[in-house]
């Protein structure tokens, strides 16, 4: 039996294995209150979030990748940031999985849009209904109506970029290249992975003076890693898009090394642009720095959806 105050047992090699775990196992138990919380989030909402594709293996994906972010948070730090992933969830798969038609698209990104102008959703709208909600849960911290702006912002660059994926998919020949967008084009359109979104949020909600100060330059290496993000999602997740007729960079290219040598580059770029970070709000810098590395192991093993 582990005391609760263990003494520290030296591994071979040096390594604390006892106190590594410990740590780890408190990160698996904050995911795991982050995950309860995804789930009743989602069950007062069944409209929007059917049990197919969204699992319980789904909310544990989330809660996971967001403990593992910032595991100096409490749970309650961590609500905003869950809720705003599944958000993005459940936007995704009505653009990309359900909609039809471009009205169809035109729709959800316009009501999404007045939501964040603070318009309120109609009754049927439960997407435009669980952004307002997010909303509101944002708004108990002051730093939300003084960043208002760059909330706006961000949830429009979202949903514009889903919308664009959309019509992508929508020109697409199969078979032709030539139909698709180019890689570069493709990473300009990052928003659509809802990565800098749902950081904006996190640092709305949770941030100190000094990570508040210096948003600008945390969006800013934000958007490469949400550019990084995109394409290690992209090389773990190739054979299923490809059953589900979704984009991936891999598609766009001949070899897949030149999106694996785009992808280092990316990650280089975000190491430089963190430097300077380190040193006037450190803990933000590991957040961000932590995603990258986060989803890098996850994607080896694992995917978000729980669908095949």
């Amino acid at each position: 039996m582990v005391p609760d105050e263990p003494r520290e047992v030296a591994a071979p090699g040096g390594r604390d294995e006892l106190r590594d775990a410990r740590e780890q196992g408190r990160i698996c138990g904050l995911a795991v209150r982050g995950q309860r919380d995804l789930q009743a989030s989602a069950a007062a909402h069944p409209e929007l979030f059917p049990a197919d594709p969204f699992d319980t293996m789904l909310f544990a994906n989330i809660s996971l990748a967001i403990a593992f972010g910032a595991p100096w948070c409490t749970p309650e730090q961590l609500r905003a940031a869950n809720r705003t992933v599944l958000w993005g969830f459940a936007l995704d798969w009505l653009i990309d999985h359900r909609a039809r038609s471009r009205d169809e698209v035109d729709g959800l990104v316009a009501r999404c849009r007045a939501v964040a102008d603070g318009e309120a959703p109609a009754a049927d709208d439960h997407l435009g209904g669980y952004l307002a909600a997010l909303q509101d849960e944002l708004a108990t911290s002051d730093a939300f109506a003084a960043h208002r702006p760059l909330w706006r912002d961000r949830l429009d660059a979202t949903v514009r970029a889903m919308a664009r994926e959309w019509e992508w998919k929508a020109a697409r020949r199969p078979g032709d290249r030539a139909s698709l967008p180019s890689l570069d084009a493709y990473l300009d359109n990052a928003d659509n992975h809802a990565c800098t979104i749902v950081n904006v949020a996190h640092w709305l909600y949770t941030g100190d003076e000094a990570t508040l100060a210096r948003l600008d330059e945390l969006v800013a290496v934000s958007d490469q890693v949400q550019r990084a993000l995109r394409l290690v999602n992209d090389l773990g997740t190739y054979e299923r898009d490809l059953r589900w007729g979704d984009l991936n960079a891999l598609l766009l290219v001949e070899d897949r090394a030149e999106v694996e040598q785009r992808l280092a580059a990316l990650v280089e770029t975000c190491r430089r642009m963190l430097v300077p970070l380190r040193e006037t709000c450190p803990r933000e810098a590991d957040y961000l720095a932590r995603q990258v590395g986060f989803s890098s192991g996850f994607y080896q093993l694992a995917d978000f959806w729980g669908m095949s």
